[in-house]
């Protein structure tokens, strides 16, 4: 550990360097040039002295640079003073002892060397004083006492204390003055966090891993209605009371502190948070886990609560008007293409071909228009959970082969080929599975109409975007989920616009899309619907290699698709479905 600022360390080598130097260069001198030999000699300046000024340049030269690396910069400037301390007594032994001015410059070394620490200055004290004992007892049989040798060895020992002071002091306050850096710095940034804390207008609460709140800040105390002070200490799921977003109770296994727990990963859900007063409000609640970066343990979690309230109320008046607008429009817009219709009809009215020409572009822009208003008017009622549904055991193999069938001449018409595959991914070769392994049955329980929707809409988005090649629908699965892809051998999908495909009116923007036209409802209809019976819908795309669109849904065991089929079969209630009998 180094005891004071480098500055000192670099500076002090820098003395030591020129000092060997200079003894090198005169004691050569006095060898080499006879006019300075007498003065080199009174002086002390020998051979000796030139090959310990030489050992202490080459170390600074060669060693210096890896001790500091290695070591530190003190440990290295004190291999330096070590050698420098050699030289030293060479020119005190060889030019009066303790008599010896250079004695001056052995008092100067050791004011120095405080800057090592107090050991190193009691260690120049007793090698003084040992040196004294040799040079008083050099004689066998006599003390040969000199005062004025005391006076030095004393002086050396004034000398040393005076440096343990000043190095001590200068030391102290310089790691004083850091302390109280850092105490100031510690101090700013704890108040610093302590006035975000308590101005962010989300509501933030930290708890521990026994889901004990630690912090909880004015936000989320006003939607708790818990006071800080009362909510620290009690268990989250206690101050934090939560439920579905239509005021259901929520499943324990669905809280966000539980999930976060068990998953060791964030949480996002929108959820109704109920106060102790009973005022409710519509939340964004974002759960993290707090993790040690040096150890990677997780030691808590944090919560953020967002009130959504005002921004669902908004987006409801905006799914009511644009579902009341889409029924109110598809009226006038049905009568429009009945009438057009009518007018191409040729057992109805004569007209000649180029007033048949507008008639038809009219007729299929009506079709267009009518089917943004039904685009509309789905994906809002799929927004505020009014989307019919009436779901059924269905088997998935059965009903892709009649949807295949119904879908065939669309593709074909444009030149297509298309596949059904059974059991295999969509990297497999279509001539090696098909019709010639044995089909599971793989069972779901959804609404085959939607499902046929979302087929549909996958198939239609595919033939329109592929001008070679073939369409391929697929089945696969295991004992928890039954995967359909649709795969297309058209231009593919930019990387960047993959993760946006399911969002609403998200449009790739390419020629090929300008040109098709769509509402950009399609795919986040799909997802609603998908959503709907907990699957998940994906796709997975590279350009230039066309694209594929996954679909999971929950398998169901034979054991349960037989249960709930005995249960449609008791219903009062006739349902349109597509199913099997289970084998």
């Amino acid at each position: 550990m180094q005891l004071v600022n480098d500055r000192w360390y670099v500076l002090y080598s820098h003395i030591l360097v020129g000092l060997a130097l200079f003894c090198l260069v005169f004691s050569l001198g006095g060898m080499y040039v006879p006019s300075l030999e007498p003065l080199a000699v009174k002086a002390g300046f020998s051979i000796v002295i030139a090959v310990l000024s030489g050992a202490l340049l080459l170390f600074r030269i060669l060693a210096f640079p890896f001790m500091v690396r290695r070591y530190g910069r003190m440990a290295a400037v004190m291999m330096l003073n070590l050698i420098f301390t050699l030289i030293l007594i060479t020119f005190i032994h060889t030019t009066g002892k303790l008599h010896s001015l250079y004695h001056i410059g052995w008092g100067l070394t050791v004011l120095a060397n405080g800057m090592f620490g107090p050991y190193v200055i009691v260690g120049y004290a007793a090698l003084t004083t040992i040196y004294l004992l040799l040079i008083i007892t050099d004689v066998p049989g006599k003390v040969n006492f000199d005062p004025v040798s005391l006076l030095g060895v004393l002086f050396i020992y004034i000398v040393g204390v005076i440096g343990y002071f000043i190095w001590k002091r200068a030391y102290a306050s310089g790691e004083s003055a850091k302390i109280a850096q850092l105490s100031g710095a510690l101090k700013s940034k704890e108040l610093q966090s302590e006035i975000l804390l308590q101005s962010i207008a989300d509501g933030v609460i930290v708890v521990d891993n026994n889901n004990m709140i630690t912090i909880i800040n004015p936000a989320a105390a006003l939607m708790t209605g818990w006071s800080p002070q009362e909510a620290l200490g009690i268990n989250a799921n206690d101050v934090v009371l939560l439920r579905l977003e239509d005021g259901k109770d929520l499943d324990a296994n669905k809280n966000p502190f539980t999930q976060v727990a068990e998953q060791k990963q964030q949480v996002s859900q929108v959820l109704q948070i109920a106060s102790r007063d009973g005022n409710t409000k519509i939340v964004s609640v974002i759960v993290s886990p707090v993790i040690l970066p040096q150890s990677a343990n997780t030691i808590g979690y944090i919560a953020v609560l967002r009130d959504v309230s005002a921004a669902r109320a908004e987006e409801a008046k905006r799914a009511e008007f644009i579902s009341t607008a889409s029924h109110e429009m598809r009226t006038p817009v049905a009568a429009i293409e009945g009438y057009l219709a009518l007018a191409m009809n040729d057992k109805v009215s004569n007209i000649d071909n180029k007033a048949r020409g507008f008639l038809e572009k009219a007729h299929t822009s009506t079709q267009h228009l009518g089917k943004l208003f039904q685009d509309l008017l789905t994906s809002a009622k799929a927004e505020d959970g009014r989307l019919v549904s009436h779901p059924v055991v269905v088997d998935i193999g059965e009903f892709l082969d009649q949807v295949t069938e119904s879908l065939r001449f669309s593709a074909e018409k444009k030149g297509l080929l298309i596949d059904y595959m059974v059991g295999a991914s969509p990297g497999a070769d279509s001539n090696a599975v098909g019709n010639k392994v044995v089909r599971p049955l793989y069972y779901v329980y959804a609404d085959p109409d939607r499902l046929r929707e979302v087929i549909t809409n996958l198939f239609d988005n595919a033939v329109k975007y592929t001008e070679t090649g073939k369409i391929t629908i697929g089945l696969t699965g295991n004992n928890d989920v039954v995967q359909v892809f649709v795969k297309d051998t058209g231009p593919g999908i930019p990387a960047a616009d993959v993760p946006h495909l399911f969002q609403k009116f998200y449009r790739v923007d390419s020629t090929a899309t300008r040109t098709i036209g769509g509402t950009g409802l399609g795919l986040f209809i799909c997802k609603m619907i998908i959503e709907l019976y907990q699957g998940r819908i994906w796709a997975e795309s590279e350009v230039g290699k066309g694209s594929t669109f996954y679909i999971n849904l929950p398998r169901l065991s034979s054991q349960k698709a037989s249960e709930l089929l005995l249960k449609q079969s008791q219903s009062s209630t006739p349902v349109n479905t597509l199913t099997t009998p289970l084998v």
